[in-house]
């Protein structure tokens, strides 16, 4: 589980996250919507420790990573799977060291060993005949793909997915979807998904906060979204929606 306890966040002075509570839940696709600069990226940020928030904690499994000693912070970011709204692959690696990098980093295991590993990740997205392609020779789901092979080739047990279905199709945007929820499903993982893409948030949200201007106004799932009464929730639905 991932809890959040009062997460506060300025910059300049300017408030952008203002007392954040939230329990992630593990199994579940848990998500977090709301409009442009509402708080939701700089909230990923400092979930997965690239921005310390003023106040506030966030628990791993009752581990504080915000004043953790350095051991624990590097357990915690091993525990960690990103999959980034742009897929970050280097252009410079093939499909397969880009799967296998975290490995590279994290571990001490031999080549053969994480060649195995990042095959196996890569068999689980249906991308091992891409393996030794590099990544300007693969479509824009193709690089989602990849992305998530990498994010959970560490066996994470927290998976986080900014924007995953960001300058995706219809239809490739579904398959993403399932992709993301199957996994969760499998290792039993506590996944936190950033999304606008409302069709996506209906399919997968078992847990939702709506942000509005850094606060946490609504909490539900995506079976009781639609018929909430906070005025600010409903002008975000009525524009996504329509």
């Amino acid at each position: 589980m991932i809890q959040l306890k009062h997460i506060h966040k300025e910059f300049e002075g300017r408030v952008v996250l203002d007392g954040i509570d939230a329990s992630f839940q593990p199994g579940k696709i848990n998500m977090v919507i709301g409009g442009s600069g509402t708080g939701k990226s700089v909230l990923l940020k400092c979930m997965i420790g690239i921005l310390k928030p003023e106040q506030g904690q966030v628990l791993y499994d009752g581990r504080d990573f915000l004043k953790a000693d350095q051991d624990t912070v590097k357990a915690i970011r091993r525990e960690m799977g990103v999959l980034f709204q742009g897929g970050a692959l280097f252009d410079s690696k093939t499909v397969l060291e880009n799967v296998r990098f975290p490995l590279d980093t994290l571990t001490s295991q031999s080549v053969e060993e994480k060649n195995t590993r990042a095959m196996l990740c890569l068999q689980r997205v249906g991308l091992e005949a891409a393996a030794h392609q590099m990544p300007s020779d693969i479509s824009g789901g193709m690089k989602k793909r990849v992305g998530i092979a990498r994010a959970i080739v560490m066996n994470p047990k927290y998976l986080f997915c900014d924007e995953p279905n960001s300058g995706l199709d219809p239809l490739t945007a579904v398959k993403i979807d399932l992709l993301i929820q199957e996994i969760t499903k499998e290792f039993n993982i506590t996944t936190i998904v950033i999304s606008h893409d409302m069709n996506s948030v209906m399919r997968l949200g078992e847990y939702i906060i709506f942000l509005k201007d850094g606060k946490k106004v609504w909490e539900g799932n995506n079976q009781n979204l639609l018929q909430t009464e906070v005025p600010s929730l409903q002008e975000f639905l009525s524009t996504k929606l329509t």
